[in-house]
Parts: C-alpha cells; sequence; structure tokens
C-alpha cells in the first residue's frame, strides 16, 4: 500500500484518515458494548492514528528535510552527521527549517552575485589588457612594415621609425615586467626584505629622482611643514620607493602647470604612521574612486594613454602596502586635487 517514498500531503491524510476509520469500524463490529468498546474505539484509534502519523512524518518530513540539508551542505555526510540529521533534525519544527533554508538562500545569492561581478571584472581585465598589448605591437608591426616595404633606405625615416618602434618594445618589456611583478604580489612570491629607514629621506630620494619630470611643469615637490620630523619605519625600502615614485610620478602626471606636490607624514599611533602625496591638480570625479585601483582601470581613457604607463601602478602599490600589513585609500575632487595616502609600521 506505501510503495512510494515521496508522498502528496493529500494521501498522506487520506492514509492516516483510512487507518482511524478502518480502527474505528474494526472495534465497532466486535461483539460487547458500553463504555468499555468507546474507550476501547478511542484508545484504537488513538492508537493507529499516532503509529501512522509517526511512520508519514519520519517517512515524508524528514526524509524531505535531509534531503534539503544534503542540498544545502552538498557533501555526504559522516556517520556523526548522520546521527545528527536522524536523532536532532526531526526535532526543529518547521520554522526553524525554513528559516535555515532562507538563511543559506540569501548566501548563495550574495555568493552569486560575487562570482557575477568577478566575471564581469575578468572579462573587462581580459579586454583592457588584449588593448594595453595590441596597442604597442601593431605600432612596431607597422614600423617594421614601412621599413621592409623600402623606407629602410631613406635614413631620416630610417631612424626615426626604429626609434618609434624602440620605444613601443619599451612599453611591452614594462607591461610584462609589471604584470609578473603584481602576479607574484597577488601570490604572496614576492619577498619583502624589511629594514629600518627614515620615512622622510625616501620621500626626498623620490622627488629629486623625479626632479627632471616635475621641473617641466615647474611643479614644487616639498614635505608639509610640521611634517619634517623624521620618522623610522619598518618596511622593504625598495618597495615603498616603487609605490612613492609611482604617487609621485601619477601626480605629476596629472598635477596643475607651476603647482605642487606635497607630503604629509602623521603618525596614527605608536604603531602606526601614515604617508600622504598631495597634488593640486586636476582631481578624480567621485564614481571612479571606488576602482582606481584595479588594473588598467582608468579614469579618462584616452588621455591616460597619452599620458603614459601601463595601467598597472596604483594595482601594485595596493598589493605591496598589502603585502606590508597596510593600507592605501584616495581622496579627490575634481578642479581640487588628489590625495592618495598609504600606512605602514613604525620601527
Amino acid at each position: 500500500m506505501f510503495e512510494s517514498k515521496n508522498y502528496s500531503p493529500t494521501r498522506i491524510a487520506f492514509y492516516i484518515s483510512l487507518s482511524a476509520a478502518a480502527t474505528a469500524l474494526l472495534i465497532a463490529v466486535l461483539p460487547g458494548g458500553g463504555l468499555i468498546k468507546i474507550s476501547s474505539i478511542v484508545l484504537g484509534v488513538f492508537t493507529v492514528s499516532f503509529l501512522v502519523a509517526r511512520y508519514f512524518i519520519n517517512e515524508f518530513i524528514y526524509r524531505r528535510v535531509k534531503l534539503i540539508y544534503k542540498f544545502i551542505n552538498q557533501t555526504k555526510a559522516s556517520k556523526r552527521e548522520e546521527f545528527f540529521q536522524k536523532n536532532i533534525l526531526p526535532q526543529q519544527n518547521l520554522d526553524e527549517v525554513g528559516e535555515e533554508v532562507l538563511k543559506w538562500a540569501d548566501h548563495r545569492k550574495d555568493e552569486m552575485e560575487v562570482l557575477e561581478r568577478n566575471e564581469a571584472f575578468r572579462k573587462e581585465f581580459l579586454q583592457n589588457l588584449s588593448h594595453e598589448f595590441k596597442t604597442p605591437a601593431f605600432a612596431i608591426q607597422g614600423y617594421l612594415e614601412t621599413l621592409i616595404d623600402g623606407a629602410a633606405d631613406n635614413h631620416e625615416v630610417n631612424k626615426k621609425f626604429l626609434s618609434n618602434a624602440y620605444k613601443n618594445t619599451e612599453r611591452l618589456i614594462h607591461l610584462i615586467s609589471d604584470l609578473d611583478e603584481i602576479t607574484r604580489l597577488e601570490s604572496g612570491k614576492q619577498e619583502l626584505h624589511y629594514q629600518h629607514f627614515v620615512i622622510q629621506d625616501l620621500i626626498n630620494e623620490v622627488f629629486e629622482t623625479l626632479s627632471i619630470k616635475t621641473s617641466v611643469k615647474k611643479i614644487n615637490c616639498l614635505i608639509k611643514k610640521g611634517c619634517e620630523q623624521p620618522i623610522l619605519v619598518h618596511a622593504d625600502k625598495e618597495k615603498i620607493r616603487q609605490v612613492l615614485i609611482n604617487l609621485v610620478d601619477n601626480a605629476a602626471k596629472y598635477g596643475s602647470e607651476e603647482g605642487k606636490i606635497e607630503a604629509s607624514i602623521y603618525k596614527t599611533d605608536d604603531k602606526t604612521v601614515l604617508i600622504e602625496i598631495t597634488d593640486n591638480g586636476i582631481g578624480i570625479a567621485e564614481e571612479h574612486l571606488p576602482r582606481i585601483f584595479e588594473r588598467f582601470y582608468r579614469t579618462d581613457y584616452g588621455r591616460s594613454r597619452n599620458i603614459g604607463g601601463t595601467g598597472l601602478g596604483l594595482a601594485i602599490c595596493k598589493h605591496i602596502i598589502e603585502a606590508h600589513g597596510g593600507f592605501i585609500q584616495v581622496r579627490s575632487s575634481p578642479g581640487i586635487g588628489t590625495t592618495l595616502g598609504f600606512t605602514l609600521g613604525v620601527a
């Protein structure tokens, strides 16, 4: 009679009612009467209804709940888990089970949204990567094809085209180098060589290194008044130099003519120092701020490419600072300027 393992609620109700009715009929046709017969009918109907209801609850509701939990966990249960599911789960009411399922569904929804965002980011990254590689590669190809087609005989054109091809080759090398570095940083394979050094001294060295570039736009580079007191930090000096060069270089690229680049150094507590590089240049619109540390993200793609760079500088900076256990952030307003700050540990 009970050949199916998956019963509908209507079928379960029918079986329970049928069992109770059959029991009552069976006792009713037996000889005798009075209080004893009535008591027998009540006791018999109760006992049979209880046993049948218990059977169906175990076989129908528990089985369904167990399947739900297996689906949620997506793993084969151990003996201990089987015992838990068999002896504990049926004691939960359906509201509690429903609440857990809803929590699981919300968690899955969040996971799907993250996966969708990651997929969109992956597609955008591959598209940008392809564009970054194709631009210099096609340029090199064009220059070489022109030279092969006869321009090599013209010394002036020859020299100019070879020079341009070399510049694009350098861009490709920088791009590959930056990609290699960011891959090593993300995988944790990039070793950090910690040492003690004065952060103000390193900032002044970076200002000096980029002095030719900043002098072209007559940009004044300085350490903010009141921040001159030497602060000793504990970090990989060359990696932090790379971060500072990138930040100061960006400030120079997008800074105003005859503007300034100002470095600020603050001790936030006994263990942490905040270093900020501020310019009074064109600034960044608010909608771009959450994404400027993404690989190849450009706030103004065409203009950024003309200015130069691989589009990986800030992403590399972010990974370097996070590898040191710090964080990097940005504040900016169009027409006012940009401040990029990061934290390091104090020596």
